[in-house]
């Protein structure tokens, strides 16, 4: 019998969850038989996501007619909610045992506050507040992005005592300020006297959006490079990503191994796995589950789209990989200073275009739904 790569990576440490939610899924079983054949672990949900599920689907056009029949008024952003936190529900229900069983660990199912409230600090804390309470199941996570807007909110709804999936992180100072955020929410809720133990969190890195920026920097130094350091350029391409991840990692490892976190662990807390976020790979040159088969390693969560996942399963290797090539990698992201490639302005262009791409696929996703409320009110009325 062929082991499926899936089921091993829990062995060696790591939860796999699914970055795709469709109702489809849902209703058909499909979820329920990924937790029981491959030991699907949680379930991550963007806005971009949401918005291919929702215009792409027919099942959605029925609920939309369905809710829309029985009389009541919807704007497009209410009847988007409404539509959300039912499949947030469903799935968190299909992963409670999951949950159970691992004690709070995995079983999560993730949806994100608006793109919109990336910089609006109050207004992100207001809307994840509103959101915990809507979808009032205890394996929740709602997602807050890594802006510097929303570290105070990330450490305020931590005290608060609900789970948070930090998103749209791509530098490794920036996850410094982000752990930072999780302990000290941690410990104003313990000072209350306040239970811990059942906040969980994931700080989700994102990993092939990096490679896409810096290779693109790295194509554009080698067509001016003299002939001789071609090869070389080109050979530095498709390591940044992974580089960036296994030095977080290393921050991960001494950041949740110090006597601060130690108290906060005797008390029941979790450490804040990093998550893997961004996993499939966009460039057709690189294997496509290079970034899955090369950031294996304990206390990790991969959340991995559909197309890489059915790849993984089919030919992965399954493999502690993490903490192999630490020294190549901060070789490469030195060799990346030396070529006057800046990180951080890296980095902070990709939270920006972040930001901007959910706030697109929102907005696309809210016009969808507005056209389609339009097309359906006539008919409605018709039948009230």
């Amino acid at each position: 019998m062929t082991t499926n790569p899936l089921l091993a990576l829990a062995k060696l440490g790591q939860s796999v969850w699914l970055d795709n939610i469709e109702r489809g899924m849902l209703q058909s079983g499909e979820l329920a038989r990924l937790i029981r054949d491959d030991g699907l672990k949680g379930i991550t949900s963007n806005p971009t996501i949401f918005q291919k599920a929702i215009t792409g689907s027919k099942i959605y056009s029925d609920a939309i007619a369905k809710l829309v029949q029985g009389g009541k008024r919807y704007s497009a952003r209410d009847l988007f909610y409404q539509l959300a936190i039912e499949d947030i529900q469903a799935a968190a229900d299909a992963l409670l045992s999951v949950y159970t069983q691992s004690n709070g660990r995995d079983g999560m199912v993730s949806i994100e506050v608006s793109p919109e409230l990336a910089y609006d600090t109050e207004g992100t804390i207001k809307e994840a507040r509103y959101l915990h309470q809507r979808v009032n199941r205890p394996n929740a996570m709602i997602k807050v992005p890594a802006t510097a807007a929303g570290l105070p909110a990330i450490e305020t709804l931590i005290a608060d005592g609900i789970s948070i999936n930090v998103t749209l992180l791509f530098s490794v100072n920036r996850y410094r300020e982000v752990v930072e955020a999780y302990m000290h929410g941690l410990e104003t809720r313990a000072k209350q006297d306040k239970d811990i133990r059942n906040v969980a969190s994931v700080a989700s890195f994102f990993i092939s959006r990096v490679d896409s920026s810096v290779d693109k920097l790295l194509q554009d130094l080698a067509r001016t490079a003299p002939a001789s350091q071609q090869p070389a350029l080109n050979a530095m391409q498709g390591k940044t990503a992974i580089a960036n991840a296994k030095r977080a990692y290393a921050l991960y490892k001494e950041a949740f191994f110090t006597p601060r976190f130690e108290k906060l662990r005797k008390a029941g807390a979790q450490p804040q796995r990093l998550l893997w976020a961004s996993t499939g790979t966009k460039n057709p040159a690189f294997s496509d589950v290079l970034y899955v088969d090369s950031l294996i390693g304990t206390d990790t969560v991969n959340t991995v789209p559909p197309a890489t996942y059915k790849a993984f399963k089919e030919h992965g290797a399954a493999a502690p990989t993490l903490e192999h090539g630490l020294a190549e990698a901060e070789q490469h992201l030195a060799a990346l200073d030396a070529l006057h490639i800046d990180m951080k302005q890296v980095t902070d262009q990709l939270e920006k275009d972040g930001v901007k791409l959910f706030a697109d696929s929102f907005n696309d996703l809210l016009n969808a739904i507005d056209s389609k409320l339009k097309s359906l009110l006539p008919a409605a009325s018709a039948a009230g």
